[in-house]
């Protein structure tokens, strides 16, 4: 189920004027300095990074903070699914792997892309195992955490951006991949037209990005 911003944690200790006003500034700030992916990672196991946004750029992405050893991992197969579905129309699954949650995920980067490619078929680009959580987490995460209004509470965390780069939705690790309002997010996304390479920042405040349990 979807719900507005104002359910997900922060709403436990900040009211809603605060909340939404949180969620502008992060808005906001996206607007100014680009797209979130604007960031490079390492391919999994790789070892020339690659900008998000070079190569993703205008894409509708779900990104995903991936485990190996948890109860969740399945959900690989769906995410797979949703990559062979709509990667022609412009859409990315985008794996980060993380051993942020009780350490279930694989120390070594080879092991993880073996695990995946064995056990899943997982083709969808994985990249290299990061923090997603607290003080440590990667900068791409931070952003994240700030425009959805909650970080990831477990593995296989979902956010779903935009052609823009925005952040459109944040979905928690009990909504599935093929859950039909995921789905219809991202079929809403891929409708709208690719922004041109050079355009001019937005005045306007974002969306309100919406947040599923």
């Amino acid at each position: 189920m979807t719900s507005s911003l104002p359910r997900s944690g922060l709403a436990h200790c900040a009211g809603p004027v605060a909340l939404l006003s949180l969620v502008l500034a992060a808005g906001a700030a996206v607007a100014a300095g680009g797209s979130m992916l604007d960031r490079s990672f390492r391919p999994l196991a790789g070892k020339t990074a690659v900008n998000l946004g070079a190569r993703y750029g205008g894409d509708v992405v779900l990104v995903v903070n991936t485990a190996s050893k948890c109860g969740y991992t399945p959900q690989f197969e769906a995410l797979e699914g949703l990559q062979a579905k709509y990667k022609g129309k412009g859409f990315a699954v985008l794996g980060f792997p993380s051993g942020d949650f009780k350490a279930q995920e694989f120390e070594d980067e080879k092991q993880i892309q073996e695990f995946c490619t064995l056990t899943y078929g997982v083709k969808f680009p994985m990249f290299e195992k990061v923090h997603v959580i607290g003080e440590q987490a990667t900068p791409l995460y931070k952003d994240l955490a700030k425009a959805a209004g909650e970080a990831p509470k477990w593995n296989f965390h979902k956010y779903l951006l935009g052609r823009d780069g925005r952040l459109i939705a944040s979905y928690g690790s009990k909504t599935t991949p093929d859950d039909p309002a995921v789905v219809a997010a991202i079929e809403r996304a891929l409708t709208a037209p690719r922004p041109k390479a050079a355009k001019a920042p937005a005045t306007a405040a974002a969306p309100q990005p919406a947040v599923a349990r």
